[in-house]
């Protein structure tokens, strides 16, 4: 499965926001079923960012976002995206 996670983040954000967003894509990769996730900073509108992780399945990305780390470092970041369904089979 496929988990998609839109954010708008101002311009002057943008470089705290992209360790932020990496950290929480290093908490995700660590978890059981994690196959791999990407980055990106829209081209043509750069407060919009992109958080894109692969998952075994649905049940593996579920239980990512209950582990420790996940819930100290991915979770706060996650909380920010833009409120749009971002499970894709």
């Amino acid at each position: 499965m496929i988990a998609i996670a839109r954010f708008e983040v101002s311009m002057s954000q943008s470089s705290d926001f992209r360790k932020e967003i990496e950290v929480a894509r290093e908490a995700l990769a660590e978890c059981v079923g994690y196959i791999d996730g990407e980055i990106g900073q829209n081209l043509d509108q750069p407060s919009l960012w992109l958080l894109m992780t692969r998952w075994e399945n649905v049940g593996s990305y579920r239980r990512a976002l209950s582990a420790m780390r996940s819930k100290l470092e991915a979770i706060p970041v996650l909380a920010r995206a833009i409120d749009e369904p971002g499970a894709y089979e």
